[in-house]
Order: C-alpha cells, then sequence, then structure tokens
C-alpha cells in the first residue's frame, strides 16, 4: 500500500496507555493482580451513576442527546457558569483535539509544560503545529518561561493543574500574573483533571468562579474522581463565543447515552466523591509514611498519583513489581528514567505494593 502521509504526522510517537488489567495477567501468567498505573478511582463508579446507567440500558437502540442538556445543564450550575459556556466531550481529551482543530493552522506554535499529558503534543503536531515544549522547573510548570515563549503564531497554551506526572500545582497569584503578560489573541487551556485531589490551599482552581470574558478554557473528566474512566466522558468550560466555534466542529453524538446519564448522576453524587477524596488523602500520608521508613525519595502531590524514585532503573521495577501481581509505571518515556508513577488505591492495594516494592528492590542486581 502507498500512502502520502505529512513529514508531521510520520514523526508523531503514538501514545502508549497502560496495559488493561487482564492483558497483562494473560501475558505474565498472574491473577489478582492490583493495578496502580492510570489514575484510576479504586471504589470503582458512584452507585448513583451505576443506577444511572442501567437505567439506561433500555434507551441504548436510540442515539443519545447530541447536545447534551441534562448534563450541560448540571455542569454548569456545578461550576457556576452558563450552559452556553460547557462543551461536553468524549473525555477531556476529545475538548484538545477541537480546541486544536478549530484555533491552529499548520506553522503555528502550541506552548506546552515538559513532561506533562502527552495528548497535548501528539494532538498539536497532528494539525502540523509546532510544538514549544517548555522544560519543568523544580518539577513544576515554569509559567515564567512559557510566557517568554509568546510569540506572534502562537495560538495555544497548555497548562496541567496538577500537572500529570509530577503533581506539583500553579498557585493564583502566579497564574494571573501569567495571564496579565499574555496577548489577548492566545488561548489559555488549564486542564484540571485532577483538581478535586488538590489540598493545597493556594492552588489555582480556574472552573468557579471564572471571568468568562478571559481567553481562557478549563478542561475537567469524569474519569478520575468521578471514576468513569470506561465511559469516556469530559468538558471544558470556556467563553460562549470560543464554546459555539467548538461546538461547530464537534461530532454531533461525540458523547455517549450511557455517558451522559452516568455523569449526570455522578455530579449529584456528592458523598461518594467526598469519600473518594477521603481515600486518597488517607492513603497518600500513609504511602509517604511507609516510603519514609523504606528511606526512598518521593515528590508530595497534589493529585491521586505521585512519583518515586527507586533508584534503579525503573523499566526493570515494572517488570518486576508485575510479576509480583502489581502494576506501576515506568517513568524513562517522561524523561525520568529510575522512577515509576503509582496511584493511591484500596487500603490493601496500598499494602500489597509496598511488600512488592520492598521484596523487588532487594532483588535488583540479582538473577
Amino acid at each position: 500500500m502507498k500512502l502520502t502521509i505529512p513529514d508531521y504526522i510520520q514523526a508523531i510517537d503514538p501514545y502508549v496507555p497502560g496495559k488493561p488489567l487482564e492483558a497483562l495477567e494473560r501475558e505474565y501468567g498472574i491473577s489478582d493482580s492490583v493495578k496502580l498505573a492510570s489514575n484510576e478511582n479504586p471504589l470503582g463508579p458512584s452507585p448513583k451513576a451505576m443506577a444511572a446507567i442501567r437505567e439506561s440500558l433500555s434507551t441504548l437502540h436510540r442515539y443519545p442527546d447530541g447536545a447534551g442538556h441534562l448534563l450541560i445543564r448540571k455542569i454548569a450550575d456545578a461550576n457556576r457558569v452558563l450552559p452556553a459556556n460547557v462543551v461536553i466531550g468524549n473525555g477531556s481529551d476529545d475538548i484538545i483535539a477541537l480546541l486544536v482543530r478549530a484555533l491552529v493552522r499548520p506553522g503555528n506554535r502550541v506552548i506546552v509544560p515538559r513532561p506533562s499529558f502527552l495528548m497535548y503534543d501528539i494532538t498539536a503536531t497532528a494539525a502540523g503545529a509546532v510544538v514549544d515544549a517548555v522544560p519543568l522547573k523544580a518539577m513544576a510548570m515554569d509559567l515564567d518561561a512559557m510566557a517568554r515563549r509568546v510569540c506572534a503564531d502562537t495560538r495555544l497554551i497548555f497548562v496541567c493543574n496538577p500537572n500529570n506526572p509530577t503533581g506539583t500545582v500553579v498557585t493564583q497569584q502566579a497564574f494571573d500574573h501569567f495571564m496579565a503578560r499574555l496577548p489577548e489573541d492566545v488561548v489559555v487551556v488549564v486542564d484540571e483533571a485532577y483538581i478535586e485531589f488538590a489540598r493545597n490551599a493556594d492552588c489555582l482552581k480556574t472552573g468557579q468562579p471564572m471571568d468568562i470574558n478571559r481567553p481562557l478554557v478549563t478542561l475537567r473528566t469524569f474519569s478520575k474522581v468521578y471514576g468513569l474512566a470506561g465511559l469516556r466522558v469530559g468538558y471544558g468550560i470556556m467563553p460562549a463565543t470560543l464554546a459555539e466555534v467548538l461546538n461547530r466542529v464537534r461530532q454531533p453524538f461525540n458523547v455517549n447515552a450511557m455517558a451522559q446519564a452516568a455523569a449526570a448522576a455522578a455530579l449529584d453524587d456528592r458523598a461518594f466523591l467526598q469519600q473518594t477524596i477521603g481515600l486518597v488523602h488517607r492513603g497518600l500520608d500513609s504511602l509517604y509514611g511507609a516510603l519514609d521508613r523504606l528511606d526512598l525519595t518521593y515528590f508530595k502531590t497534589e493529585a491521586n498519583f505521585f512519583l518515586i524514585d527507586v533508584e534503579q532503573p525503573a523499566d526493570i521495577v515494572f517488570e518486576r513489581m508485575l510479576r509480583q501481581g502489581v502494576i506501576v509505571r515506568s517513568m524513562r518515556a517522561y524523561g525520568f528514567p529510575t522512577y515509576i508513577r503509582i496511584n493511591v488505591g484500596l487500603e490493601e492495594e496500598n499494602r500489597r505494593f509496598l511488600r512488592a516494592l520492598e521484596t523487588v528492590l532487594s532483588r535488583i542486581g540479582n538473577p
């Protein structure tokens, strides 16, 4: 087959997600594994979301609401904005793609932090944009350096808060100073996929309330704290004029009926939300204490995941942890060759992780 593929598409390194639990168990001949690699909610979906999913099953022969009226109204109410300020997507990745499609042309520049969520780079590169990657400073986004990179061709700036994979945050004061330095035609996208877990009182939270007249987009997802990763549903909050543009290029049924029903119900389940946040915070504090006792360096987080320096090749630790039935994420591809990333699990899952890690590290260098 002879295909004509643009060079900028050929240059993309595909995003490599964590393998499904079942696939890893088959590959390694293990069972009853613990997966702490994908920043998922170990509690699963909320009971209200599950009930809404079951109720939606009888109408799966019908197309979903292409305008997402119920879900958008609930999102707007929760964030104290108007429905006209909300765009829903097949995960927040979908909103990223819509923004790039609507605002970026080949040769334009998109500023991203690095390392951060890889889909910023991939989506911009796929549009023929020049990705201007700004290195982190002390594990956090360097907003001053990002502002200095802005030029006449800059169209988008991505800010991940808390940042994945480092778990660091931007403060409100630093962000206000950053925004004041930018031209009015540069759109800033703040990805708040993990914002519900942040404990830092100074952490920027753009979603509620927000100045909807600024060139600012807030991304949120139901994949993390709400436990709906398998349904793929997220949203963006933005000025109504920009939302109207995105809705011109959005697929009319980009969020399926079950996802809409589950997400709307999840927003009503405040008890489950608080249960998840409490589980994560207690788990983090417990894991920190255990790692202190193991004399390992780790980086405190404002998300539900964090980095650990295992002082050994992370790929080797990842493989050996798998054989212990514990799935973690090697950070070599992110530029941290001796780091692993884990998310908080259930209490017993956290204990299994610690036992496996201690076992693996004690055997490194031995066959």
